[in-house]
């Protein structure tokens, strides 16, 4: 088996499905969310992060460095010229103070259930699990499955969160092997969808039924993001696709946080999102919940 790709291991996780779990955050992504919350997930190549702060102005770095994409400021401090950097790597392994640090790393399966087995205790007291995210796993499919199989065999609940962006003969050969789908579901209106992800929202919602008639546990889960999805015709939208399927787990409304916008500097990223986007208040999030309890929504809080 192929090794895979991930940029972290999250122990104790409790938002990813439940119960206390491990989540495994997997490198690649089909959409382009403008909102992205892991903006290091995106490519599925391992990339170079630039903490300046943390430099020490040693030039190690500099001169490690086959691209000169690294040179020096007055002080001595590391400047990264991206455009001619290759995300070789080379640097990192110089950089004591982990200024500069590679994102994304190949694994085995067997290298990450030796980390999620650890709390095997906390997963059978708590009905947890592991849960797979990323990136979207569904973009390593093999490996995916594989570690998703492994996992079962071992006795442990399995979710998967994915936004369903893929062949359906991906996600219908993983069947067997997750407990629950954390299915992500970002926008109703398919011209907007395309706007805010780069990517049409007609194989997400197939796939999306396709799973439902097949009998598996869903639940659809949505973010809401201020100024661009969180609008009632698209709680509207959300109310009448859960009423299609009633067999839903219930769906989630995932308010949106900006934690991630820290990430784009380092990383050497932009985004589309205004930054008059905010986070919603407490009492706006509970409008959305009840209204969508108010049209017959099983809400998840």
């Amino acid at each position: 088996m192929s090794p895979g790709r991930i940029f972290d291991i999250q122990r104790f996780s409790i938002h990813d499905g439940p119960g206390i779990r491990t989540t495994v955050f997997l490198k690649g992504c089909p959409l382009r969310c403008i909102w992205c919350s892991n903006p290091e997930s995106i490519s599925p190549r391992p990339i170079l992060s630039y903490l300046a702060e943390r430099c020490i102005a040693c030039g190690d770095c500099v001169r490690a460095c086959p691209e000169k994409a690294l040179s020096a400021d007055a002080d001595g401090k590391a400047v990264l010229d991206r455009a001619r950097c290759t995300h070789c790597g080379d640097c990192a392994p110089k950089c004591d103070p982990k200024a500069l640090e590679m994102v994304g790393r190949d694994v085995s399966v067997e290298e990450v259930l030796a980390v999620v087995l650890r709390d095997r205790a906390y997963y059978e007291q708590s009905g947890g699990g592991i849960t797979l995210s990323g990136g979207d796993a569904v973009a390593q499919p093999a490996f995916t499955e594989s570690l998703l199989c492994d996992a079962k065999a071992r006795g442990l609940h399995t979710c998967l969160e994915t936004s369903g962006y893929a062949d359906w003969s991906v996600l219908r050969r993983l069947l067997p092997a997750v407990d629950l789908w954390l299915y992500d579901f970002k926008e109703t209106n398919p011209r907007l969808h395309e706007k805010f992800t780069g990517v049409s929202n007609a194989p997400i919602l197939a796939n999306l039924r396709r799973l439902h008639a097949a009998g598996a546990a869903i639940l659809l889960r949505c973010p809401m993001i201020p100024q661009i999805n969180a609008r009632r015709d698209h709680l509207d939208g959300i109310a009448a696709l859960a009423r299609d399927l009633p067999k839903l787990r219930g769906v989630e409304l995932l308010p949106y946080f900006d934690f991630w916008r820290a990430k784009l500097k380092r990383l050497g990223m932009k985004t589309e999102l205004p930054d008059s986007v905010k986070p919603p208040d407490r009492a706006t999030v509970k409008s959305w919940n009840d209204y969508l309890r108010a049209k017959g929504v099983r809400v998840v809080t």
